[in-house]
C-alpha cells in the first residue's frame, strides 16, 4: 500500500525544497511528500495520485500564485477532496480571501511566511488528528 501524500504548492522553488526537508525530517517516511509550482498543477497532481488510489491527507498552499489563487485552489479541492487538511502558508493573503477560505474550503489554519517550523509541524499534526 502507499504511503498517504501531503502537498506542498508554491510557485517558488526554495519554498518548496524548504517544505520538503523539514516534512521528511519530522515525519520521516510515514508520508510521501509532493510539490506543485502552481494550482493547475497541484490538480493535475492529486488528480493523477487519486486515480492511483493514493489518498493526499494535507495540502500546504501558497495563496499568491500566477493563475489561480490559493484560496480558489483549496475551494477546488475542497469540492472533490473534503477530508483533505488544507493550509494556507502566505506572506501576502488578504482578509477576505482568508476568510473565503475558511468558510468554502474548511481552511485548517493560515500560516504567514516566514514561517516557523514548529508551527507548521504542529499545524499539521492537529489537521491530521481531526482525520
Amino acid at each position: 500500500m502507499s504511503k498517504p501524500v501531503i502537498l506542498c504548492v508554491d510557485d517558488e522553488r526554495m519554498v518548496l525544497d524548504s517544505l520538503r526537508t523539514q516534512l521528511a525530517a519530522a515525519f520521516g517516511d510515514a508520508y510521501s511528500y509532493e510539490g506543485a509550482e502552481d494550482a493547475e498543477e497541484a490538480l493535475d497532481v492529486i488528480g493523477e495520485l487519486y486515480d492511483e488510489e493514493i489518498s493526499v491527507v494535507v495540502i500546504i498552499s501558497d495563496w499568491l500564485m500566477p493563475g489561480i489563487k490559493g484560496d480558489e485552489l483549496l475551494i477546488r479541492i475542497h469540492e472533490k477532496y473534503p477530508h483533505v487538511v488544507k493550509i494556507m502558508l502566505t506572506g501576502q493573503a488578504d482578509e477576505v480571501a482568508i476568510d473565503r477560505a475558511q468558510k468554502q474550503a474548511n481552511l485548517h489554519r493560515c500560516l504567514s511566511k516566514p514561517w516557523s517550523e514548529a508551527d507548521l509541524l504542529e499545524t499539521i499534526k492537529s489537521g491530521l488528528l481531526n482525520l
